[in-house]
């Protein structure tokens, strides 16, 4: 595990997380284990269950924010780190595919106890969300809306084998050249806009230098060969939104996804790509605007 330090976040936003959003972990029916991060209990009037599914150079704690928000609005949050991220167990594949993520997310689901949610997918996440909710899915019954936030589409489609080999060997030999850390110390120049908080790039660089390099390389892997289009339309109600400023998954990008769920893409003004922790604020009326 990749203990890089805090990459200079406020010591009393470290305890703020320790104290309201806290990581523990839940073990799976199969011996994995997930660690999640919660807030709120959906006791209020219309609260809704969502589950926070983060993209490749984040984790679990990037929710912090919005979670907040939502948990004061009466609703429950759960954020996982996925599979080789945090505490959580990787997949077993060098290589793996939409379906091994998707599957332990039905397994923390299930274990949770987890009867219906808001699936909330942001970048990578996306895949495994929309793997998740496709029609017949295991964990298909158990969403009752689906969410993709600036949603990666993936390079496993046909006819973008040079492009997909090359996305693999770019991330990978950047991850050689420069660890977690350097990738960590200018993430924040690509996933924000120019809108941001100094507090807002000081958690997405400290997000990212808590990467495993191992969970990362497997990621890198799932990005490469994924084809979200597939598994679109999903089985439920689905939103896609995304930052107006995102030059990662842009704007017109987003708008192939949009398109494929038969629905207009929704645009958060002033965020880049990493838009719900740059405006959380506008990212908790979007997930709650369907409740």
């Amino acid at each position: 595990m990749n203990l890089a330090p805090a990459m200079d976040v406020p010591a009393a936003e470290l305890d703020r997380l320790q104290s309201r959003f806290a990581a523990r972990r839940v073990l799976l029916d199969d011996g994995a284990v997930v660690s999640v991060r919660e807030c709120g209990t959906a006791g209020g009037q219309g609260g809704e269950v969502f589950v926070c599914l983060h993209g490749i150079g984040s984790g679990a704690a990037s929710w912090l924010e919005t979670a907040l928000l939502l948990a004061q609005a009466g609703d429950r949050v759960i954020a996982w780190d996925m599979p080789g991220y945090g505490a959580s167990t990787p997949v077993a594949a060098a290589r793996p595919v939409a379906a091994d993520y998707a599957l332990r997310l039905h397994g923390l689901l299930e274990a949770l106890d987890i009867g219906r949610c808001v699936l909330v997918g942001h970048s990578l996440g996306a895949i495994t969300a929309a793997h998740a909710a496709r029609a017949g899915a295991p964990a298909a019954g158990r969403i009752a809306r689906l969410v993709l936030l600036s949603p990666a589409i993936g390079y496993g489609a046909a006819g973008k084998e040079e492009q997909a080999e090359r996305v693999r060997t770019q991330r990978l030999d950047t991850l050689a050249r420069d660890g977690v850390a350097g990738m960590a110390a200018k993430a924040d120049q690509r996933l924000l806009s120019a809108h941001a908080g100094e507090l807002a790039r000081q958690w997405v660089r400290w997000n990212m230098g808590r990467l495993d390099p191992a969970g990362y390389s497997q990621a890198v892997q799932l990005l490469a060969g994924a084809v979200v289009l597939a598994d679109l339309p999903p089985a439920m109600p689905v939103q896609v939104a995304c930052g107006a400023l995102d030059v990662v998954t842009t704007p017109d990008a987003c708008a192939q996804v949009a398109h494929a769920c038969g629905v207009p893409l929704q645009l958060l003004p002033e965020a880049g790509h990493a838009c719900y922790v740059e405006q959380p604020q506008a990212t908790a009326r979007l997930l709650r605007a369907a409740t």
